[in-house]
């Protein structure tokens, strides 16, 4: 391995913009891996800086570091990750965020409409929840969550 193939944990922090300590703290949850020099200084892959970068996005997504550690650790060890492997992960991320993005557009796009909370204030209520029908298909706003409205019978 070349000496420039390989950063100190603060040119790591530098370049990716995450804290020394955030970076040891990925370590202690094996998002990334460090090797020690001969000096038992911590050494990271130039493709950690990657790996950061995907961690920083996918926890401002939302997703959870034992999420993140799951699909991180389906890349290869001992090699940089090439751009099959990111692609192949990033169809996992892709898949979640799609179902993330019809959600918020559903949300966007009835937030001022009855949702099936069952809290029946708004005259619509009545028209989509009568009686607060969407408490048989579970807590939450029911509509907001993927289930429809039954027919009403006229």
């Amino acid at each position: 391995m070349k000496r420039t193939d390989v950063l100190s944990i603060g040119q790591l922090a530098e370049r990716s913009g995450v804290a020394v300590s955030a970076i040891r703290f990925y370590e202690t949850k094996n998002l990334i891996a460090s090797v020690r020099n001969s000096g038992g200084q911590r050494r990271f892959l130039r493709a950690d800086i990657r790996r950061l970068s995907f961690i920083m996005i996918a926890q401002q997504f939302g997703f959870t570091l034992e999420k993140i550690s799951k699909l991180l650790l389906t890349l290869p060890q001992g090699r940089t990750p090439n751009k099959a492997d990111w692609t192949r992960i990033s169809k996992v991320f892709r898949s979640d965020l799609d179902s993330r993005i019809e959600t918020l557009v559903k949300l966007r796009d009835n937030l001022d409409g009855c949702i099936g909370c069952g809290c029946l204030s708004l005259d619509r209520c009545q028209l989509y929840n009568p009686n607060d029908s969407a408490a048989a298909k579970g807590r939450g706003p029911r509509y907001l969550m993927g289930d429809t409205p039954e027919p009403t019978e006229n």
